[in-house]
C-alpha cells in the first residue's frame, strides 16, 4: 500500500525513516505507548527527533517532490504543535493518575478514605 502511494521505491524508505522519528516523538511526548503499555515523557528526545526532522528536510531541500515536501512539512508542524501542548498534556494525564490512585486507595483501605456522613433526618 506504501508503494501505491509513494512514487518510487526510495521515497517509501524515506517515509519509514520519518515515520520511525515521528512516532519517537510522540511516544516521548506521551502520545503513544510504548511495547510494555507505558507512557513517557521526555521532552528532550522529543526535540531532538523534531530537530532531526527539521534537519533532513533543510538537507533534502530542492530533491523532494512536491507530495514529499507537503507530507514532511505537515509532519514536523504537528510534531512542533504537539510539543507546545505536550507539558499541559502530561499535566492533565498525571491528575487522571493521581485521582484514580486515590478512588483505588478508598475502595481498598476504606477507613482510610473519605468519608461521607449521612444524617437521617427522621431520627
Amino acid at each position: 500500500m506504501a508503494e501505491e502511494f509513494f512514487d518510487d521505491e526510495t521515497s517509501t524508505h524515506l517515509f519509514q525513516l520519518v515515520h520511525m522519528l515521528q512516532r519517537s516523538a510522540m511516544m516521548h511526548m506521551g502520545m503513544l505507548q510504548d511495547s510494555e503499555g507505558k507512557v513517557h515523557y521526555n521532552l528532550g528526545e522529543t526535540k531532538a527527533a523534531i530537530d532531526t526532522l527539521s534537519m533532513m528536510k533543510e538537507k533534502m531541500q530542492g530533491n523532494l517532490s512536491s507530495k514529499e515536501s507537503t507530507m514532511l512539512n505537515g509532519i514536523i508542524s504537528e510534531l512542533q504543535l504537539q510539543f507546545i501542548k505536550a507539558p499541559a498534556h502530561q499535566r492533565a494525564l498525571e491528575d487522571q493518575v493521581s485521582e484514580s490512585e486515590a478512588v483505588r486507595d478508598t475502595f481498598t483501605n476504606p477507613k482510610d478514605g473519605p468519608a461521607e456522613i449521612i444524617i437521617d433526618e427522621e431520627e
